[in-house]
């Protein structure tokens, strides 16, 4: 699934949604995460809601945001979308969120998380293993 992450730099996530410039898209799946590309919002001179929705067209593609802050109403457009934000609270490096995300993928991820992989349910060990 892609991924978006707020970064100014591309290895940590350290930038609020609505402030950061370009957004760093990685494929993250069980065992794997490459990194694909950035991608920058088409911004307009138009008001806050205007620049929400192009930060959300930007990351259109992508079943998760990790972003360190997110506005009620940006996150609310991304939820309608279908996109999870995921605030960091504070600065974490994107090889450790990718790890955790994984982490998270190899158990039993939650529904939300579930349907944004595809429906593919987490893999259960039978009584012999």
């Amino acid at each position: 699934m892609k991924v978006a992450f707020t970064s100014s730099d591309g290895t940590i996530v350290d930038q609020h949604f609505g402030q950061a410039r370009e957004y760093c898209i990685w494929e993250v799946g069980t065992d794997t995460a490459e990194f694909l590309t950035k991608v920058t919002p088409l911004m307009t001179d138009g008001d806050e809601e205007d620049r929400t929705a192009a930060r959300a067209n930007a990351v259109a593609e992508c079943s998760i945001v990790y972003t360190v802050q997110i506005g009620g109403p940006a996150a609310a457009k991304l939820v309608a979308r279908k996109i999870h934000p995921m605030k960091t609270g504070a600065e974490v490096p994107i090889g450790d969120a990718i790890a955790k995300l994984q982490q998270v993928l190899k158990g039993n991820p939650p529904p939300w998380l579930r349907k944004a992989m595809g429906g593919v349910a987490a893999p259960s060990l039978s009584a012999d293993e």
